[in-house]
């Protein structure tokens, strides 16, 4: 029986996540928030150093785990903030050092794409959409290869730049797509696709035009931005299965939450007769239990460190940077 902790702070979400056999035992975050503006990442650091001995206290009795009994401790080690990684790789360390446990470095994305296991997909094209994400990714010769992938900024940033210039705060998505149901007219915004690639900071400036022209409805602009964006997204999609020849599509990251986003993809499935899969929406969204969920499958591979000083976190680092040792 094996039971990792796992940690996320790659952004405004502090988690502890216990896995065990992989079976997500808890999962408890705290997300910081604004009124008015977006993410500032020393803010957002003090979030996390402020309440991660409650949120790590409330998974170990969620869980019904004694912090002895804790094989090994993972981390997001990137990519991401790095205030916000350094807190969650602080804290991984004390624990390690604490509880003499192994620490275990896990990528953010692939962490998204390994949680579909529980979906019971076997070999997905994955639309990874995420805030600083946004990804076409699959598996292929022993790495998550990266396909095709945003120009510019991701997805997830994309939207929460386009709520705060309509003066939302943060985060901005869940209220945009809220706007958008009540959108009735769509506004012909740019259209950025090359290849499995997109471009979305002509689009962004686009709508911030509109919006200062105080010409266009907020609803139709919201309703506008999510039809012209998704489309583009779902197109990318459909043609790494069309280049992959695979015949699953798994949806992941915090912008999979979005329901539009979901039936576009489902539609688009049904036509080319593949399957559609997508986790529920705790496990869409930045999370613990998926760091802890791949952090099992790399200990039960053998990947695990002892040595701290070898450790630390890496805000930059790809998809496709990480040798996938453990499915071969």
């Amino acid at each position: 029986m094996t039971i990792v902790l796992g940690i996320e702070s790659t952004a405004h979400t502090f988690g502890v996540g216990i896995v065990r056999n992989g079976e997500i035992l808890s999962n408890i975050k705290k997300t910081y928030v604004t009124e008015k503006g977006g993410i500032i990442p020393m803010e957002a650091a003090k979030h996390h150093n402020r309440f991660k001995a409650e949120i790590y206290s409330e998974a170990l009795e969620k869980a019904e785990i004694l912090e002895n009994k804790i094989d090994a401790i993972a981390f997001s080690q990137g990519p991401g903030l790095a205030p916000c990684l350094l807190e969650g790789m602080k804290f991984a360390k004390k624990l390690s050092k604490k509880l003499k446990k192994y620490i275990i470095p896990v990528n953010h994305c692939i962490a998204h794409l390994e949680i579909g296991r529980l979906t019971k997909t076997k070999n997905p094209v994955m639309l990874y959409a995420s805030g600083a994400n946004t990804q076409i990714i699959s598996y292929e010769s022993g790495k998550y290869r990266i396909f095709g992938e945003t120009l510019d900024i991701g997805v997830g940033n994309f939207i929460d730049n386009f709520a705060r210039y309509s003066g939302i705060g943060f985060p901005g998505g869940p209220i945009i797509e809220k706007l958008a149901l009540k959108g009735k007219k769509y506004i012909k915004l740019p259209y950025k696709v090359k290849g499995m690639d997109i471009a979305l900071s002509g689009i962004l400036t686009n709508l911030k035009q509109k919006i200062e022209s105080k010409k266009y409805n907020l609803n139709d602009l919201a309703y506008s931005m999510q039809e012209t964006v998704f489309a583009m997204l779902v197109e990318t999609a459909e043609r790494a299965l069309a280049h992959t020849g695979k015949k699953e599509l798994l949806l992941g990251g915090g912008v999979a939450c979005n329901s539009r986003l979901q039936e576009m993809c489902k539609i688009m499935c049904k036509e080319r007769k593949a399957k559609f899969f997508c986790p529920e929406k705790s496990l869409l969204v930045d999370n613990a239990g998926m760091i802890a969920f791949l952090g099992e499958i790399m200990f039960k591979s053998g990947i695990k460190e002892n040595n701290l000083d070898k450790i630390d976190i890496m805000p930059r680092q790809r998809t496709d940077d990480v040798e996938v040792v453990w499915r071969k």
